[in-house]
């Protein structure tokens, strides 16, 4: 018997049996990476009888170079410049009938709070107009 402490492997399974059923598996991965399994069906179980991983070899036509690394956000300006690309965007989407703090969170790529505390600062700069007249 096949000593498998993870794998309920019958007793009657027999490891290269010609008589068992057995299929080629190969999963090919996008950087290359390739892995083969030989499977046998015994008993309405799958069994892997052998497992192979191969890397990526150097003058494969997987050795493309990596995509570049992104940012999660665009880099965005900080202090005044940064305030008055805000007021900008702002005042854009104000004009085209969009939401400005969308259109701000867009241009930046930062959240909504984030977003908001950048029009305050710009506001309090002066770059925009205040929410509210004061009487």
């Amino acid at each position: 018997m096949l000593e498998s402490p993870f794998l309920g492997v019958s007793d009657h399974y027999r490891p290269n049996d010609p008589c068992l059923p057995s299929f080629h598996v190969r999963l090919t991965f996008g950087d290359g990476v390739a892995v083969d399994a030989r499977a046998v069906v015994t008993e309405g179980r799958i069994t892997l009888e052998a497992l192979h991983a191969e890397a990526r070899q150097p003058g494969d036509t997987f050795s493309q170079d990596p995509p570049p690394v992104r940012r999660a956000r665009p880099p965005w300006p900080r202090g005044r410049q940064g305030r008055l690309m805000a007021a900008q965007e702002y005042r854009a989407a104000q004009a085209d009938g969009r939401d400005p703090v969308l259109a701000v969170m867009r241009a930046t790529g930062r959240s909504r709070r984030r977003s908001l505390k950048l029009i305050a600062a710009a506001r309090d700069a002066g770059t925009l107009p205040p929410r509210h007249n004061r009487r």
